[in-house]
């Protein structure tokens, strides 16, 4: 597929190698990533770009922030209905209705193989990831 014509996703992570690591296994899956430190750039950027933004892929916990991505997940939600809405965690999963309705949850660690089949899950037909190149 063309550059020009590859969807954004937005990562959003504290954590510097697990934020390039998302970004990397987006990138393999077909898309441009604008990358987020904390919940306040990603807004900043979702308010800049958010049009144009298919995936938000967040973290739960981002220090120093006030704000953590559940309360990302759900501003996205109700400022940017089209966007589809991954949330990790390394620590326990969200309550049932903490996280805006179709948001997918997945665990840290995780892998390209189950971020790859949780954006199946989430994204509708016409808009699913090219399949993940193969590290040799």
């Amino acid at each position: 597929m063309s550059e020009d014509f590859k969807p954004y996703a937005l990562v959003a992570d504290d954590d510097a190698f697990i934020r390039m690591d998302s970004a990397l296994i987006l990138q393999d899956a077909g898309y441009r990533v604008h990358e987020a430190a904390n919940v306040e750039e990603a807004l900043s950027i979702l308010e800049r770009a958010g049009e144009s933004i298919q995936l938000l892929f967040t973290d739960v916990q981002m220090p120093p922030s006030k704000r953590n991505g559940i309360e990302l997940a759900r501003l996205c939600a109700k400022g940017w209905p089209s966007i589809k809405i991954l949330v990790a965690s390394g620590q326990a999963a969200p309550k049932p209705g903490n996280l805006p309705e179709g948001a997918i949850f997945i665990s840290k660690p995780f892998s390209p193989d189950i971020v790859y089949d949780r954006l199946q899950e989430l994204l509708p037909d016409g808009a699913q990831p090219e399949p993940l190149r193969k590290k040799s």
